[in-house]
């Protein structure tokens, strides 16, 4: 399974159960969120690190970035397109009971 399929699967088990959506949340209180909430995932059976995620989230940028008006210098600016770690957050921060 590729990072943003397991990302997407246990953001949508974290939405569904409340309190591993609260584990999930709690990571981000840690010095290191980051690797707190990989951490978590491999607690969960999902063998990811930090480097994973970056990685992810650089690869989805510039394949996106070559997509876009062929890549040269006057493709538009992607803002926030390569945070795979945020975006696992978004709904979770958004959707509280």
């Amino acid at each position: 399974m590729i990072v943003s399929e397991i990302l997407y699967h246990l953001q949508k088990k974290a939405l569904q159960e409340e309190p591993l959506k609260e584990r999930f949340l709690k990571t981000r209180e840690s010095q290191k969120p980051l690797a707190a909430f990989c951490e978590l995932c491999r607690e969960l059976g999902y063998e990811i690190y930090p480097m994973d995620i970056i990685a992810a989230g650089e690869e989805s940028y510039a394949a996106m970035k070559r997509s876009t008006n062929g890549g040269g210098e006057n493709s538009p600016l992607l803002e926030g397109e390569d945070d795979f770690y945020e975006d696992f957050f978004a709904p979770l921060t958004t959707i509280r009971k």
